[in-house]
């Protein structure tokens, strides 16, 4: 992941990045200058060719990307794409909240092999209430153009649309007003808290247990029997996929299910090598390494400890998590979800109980339609 613009002209009010506890932002450049992406590219070619990777995915990330220019994004996907090795693909994708979308730049996305992820609260204006500008004017209509234009105009380059769970809203409603944004795919994130920070809707949570609410499982469990029984698929959920396949016993890769290690890092405005943004949800400076693309490779940010410690399986999970039946579906479920300020990541998700909650419910599911039941 690649931070080409480290601001945002959105200031949504629940954003963990810049309202939450980390700061480092603030002391870095807006923009990430020539040499940082000159060096991000040959570092990625480097770690490509040592890896012998067949593929490699750069996700051009923000802030707000777009506020770099269609051109800047373009050529610096051209530039990894012409120093990776021959065979080596690379799957590139900008993740925009759509307002600063045209028909003219998704055009020069779509021309340098660049899929457009949009991030949206819903389908609706009611949905994207906390989404504001600066000056507090709403983006929903500007994001709702882009998301059209896309739509309609370069369907080919819609990678989908990710959107943070809100247990507020009527679950089947908000997952048909996406629907009707025709995205290909949608990520469905619970928001990041932990501990520490409960996530909204979550009464000071003390730890796993029996009867625990679980707002967020039960919202997911109504999406879910609004997607799987659908006489075709209308779009792609990553979150209820990838529970499917891992209650199959199949591989899965997701930061918030399963027990498959790490596979991203992230490079800031200035160079510096960084766990996953997530991370700053929890406390400030907790994602930095102390490394940078013009003095470190990314094997050396693989070695990082707190690399290392989500690349270690379920030896990093805490003891409840260990002996539990839903191990190898859960994983212990979004690293960042399990900080707590005292002991640090080594407890359960804050969301264990709804983690439970859904997996459980897709795993009744599919047993129904594996034995021949309803779907």
């Amino acid at each position: 992941m690649v931070k080409v613009h480290g601001r945002c002209n959105l200031a949504c009010r629940y954003c963990y990045l810049y309202e939450g506890p980390d700061r480092t932002w603030r002391d870095r450049p807006a923009a990430a200058p020539p040499a940082v992406l000159d060096h991000t590219a040959a570092r990625i070619a480097e770690h490509a060719a040592t890896h012998r990777l067949g593929s490699v995915a750069l996700v051009l990330h923000g802030g707000e990307p777009l506020l770099a220019g269609p051109g800047r994004l373009a050529a610096l996907a051209d530039a990894v794409r012409d120093r990776v090795p021959a065979g080596c693909a690379v799957h590139a994708t900008v993740q925009t909240n759509a307002t600063l979308l045209t028909d003219t730049g998704i055009a020069t996305l779509a021309g340098h092999g660049i899929r457009v992820g949009i991030s949206l609260d819903g389908g609706l204006a009611a949905h994207n209430t906390l989404r504001t500008d600066h000056a507090g004017r709403p983006s929903w209509p500007a994001a709702l153009r882009g998301a059209r234009l896309l739509a309609d105009r370069h369907p080919g380059a819609y990678a989908g649309i990710l959107t943070v769970v809100d247990p507020r809203t009527d679950p089947v409603d908000m997952y048909e007003s996406l629907l009707a944004l025709r995205p290909p795919a949608l990520d469905l994130l619970l928001p990041h808290g932990n501990w520490s920070s409960p996530p909204p809707g979550l009464p000071d949570p003390t730890g796993p247990g029996p009867g625990r609410p679980t707002p967020y499982g039960d919202w997911l469990c109504a999406v879910f029997d609004r997607w799987w029984p659908a006489p075709r698929r209308e779009t792609r959920v990553r979150l209820f996929e990838e529970c499917v396949a891992l209650l199959l016993g199949l591989p899965a890769a997701t930061e918030s299910l399963g027990l498959d290690p790490l596979n991203a890092v992230v490079v800031e405005t200035d160079g510096s090598i960084e766990q996953v943004d997530s991370l700053k949800s929890a406390y400030d400076g907790a994602a930095a390494t102390g490394l940078d693309v013009f003095h470190h490779t990314f094997d050396e940010a693989l070695r990082h400890p707190g690399v290392a410690a989500r690349q270690a399986g379920a030896a990093a999970l805490a003891a409840d998590c260990r002996a539990c039946p839903l191990l190898t579906v859960c994983g212990g479920g979004h690293y960042a979800h399990r900080y707590r300020a005292e002991n640090g990541f080594g407890n359960p998700s804050v969301y264990c109980a709804d983690l439970e909650r859904l997996i459980r419910h897709i795993a009744a599911r599919l047993a129904e339609a594996t034995a021949g039941g309803p779907p």
